[in-house]
């Protein structure tokens, strides 16, 4: 039984992601993927400050909630060195093609423009098809949210990932949603390896995925319940600076951003900003 029943849109992105999965198969069976893999490079490793405020730069044409991102969008890989000029830790790229125009081509294009930052695949993965299926596209990281996958279904996306040494961001939007997955978590061991590199984050949405709906004050309501020992990451929402530095005064060590350097005039910049508030608060 999954962690929490997922009706509107995040089931119809379940449903669509299952049936991308099904399409992606008969192109190229789970062999030949398997396959191709031997052949591709190690993924990058993200590391993170050891004292401050990181951010995971978003690239997406398009929100479902917010409409067409992409005015200011010269392609994906001129946007995603934009980012990494501004100091961005890690770039995440929306793959999923029927609400967010979002491809696998447009995440091989970013990793292949910025060769010295991890990538992240961000879509609504159902399988370990399609952690391997980002690797492939230059991923050196996934999402996983925990609204739609079960315990069981989550350990197995999760070794699926690691076997390859990438990263997994694991989301959730209610506390419920976490106490669900913490004896994952805890089967996982630690979060980073002895040599610094990340192995899983843990993210909190502020959007609600059933409704579309951000709420800023999410993020400070979850806190007593998160983990320690495991980077906390604020997902949506961050506009600003001195929102930056509530979330670093929280304690989360990371934002991931993408609708406002969407539409930023200067990316590099807003990066930077948002990057040099949150750790001028975490000093």
């Amino acid at each position: 039984m999954s962690i929490a029943t997922a009706p509107d849109f995040l089931q119809e992105m379940a449903v669509a992601s299952r049936r991308r999965d099904a399409a992606a198969r008969q192109v190229m069976s789970d062999a030949q993927l398997r396959s191709q893999l031997l052949c591709v490079p190690p993924p990058r490793p993200l590391r993170l400050q050891p004292t401050g405020f990181d951010i995971i730069a978003e690239i997406k044409k398009r929100s479902p909630a917010e409409g067409d991102l992409g005015t200011l969008l010269q392609s994906p890989a001129e946007q995603g060195a934009a980012y990494a000029s501004g100091g961005a830790a890690a770039l995440s790229v929306l793959t999923e093609p029927e609400r967010f125009s979002g491809d696998l081509d447009d995440l091989q294009a970013v990793s292949n423009a910025v060769p010295h930052l991890p990538v992240m695949r961000k879509d609504f993965l159902v399988s370990r098809y399609q952690v391997r299926e980002a690797r492939l596209a230059g991923a050196s990281g996934v999402l996983l949210i925990a609204a739609m996958l079960s315990a069981d279904e989550l350990e197995p996306l999760f070794a699926a990932a690691f076997e390859l040494d990438m990263f997994v961001l694991l989301e959730v939007f209610t506390a419920a949603e976490l106490d669900a997955c913490l004896p994952v978590l805890e089967r996982l061991g630690p979060a980073a390896d002895p040599n610094g590199q990340c192995r899983y984050l843990l993210g909190v949405n502020c959007r609600n995925l059933r409704t579309l709906q951000v709420d800023f004050a999410h993020f400070a309501r979850v806190r007593p319940h998160l983990p320690a020992g495991i980077p906390w990451v604020a997902e949506s929402g961050l506009q600003d600076a001195d929102q930056a530095t509530e979330l670093a005064a929280l304690g989360y060590r990371l934002a991931l951003v993408g609708t406002t350097l969407m539409r930023s005039p200067d990316p590099a910049a807003q990066v930077a900003r948002l990057r040099a508030a949150g750790t001028a608060a975490c000093s």
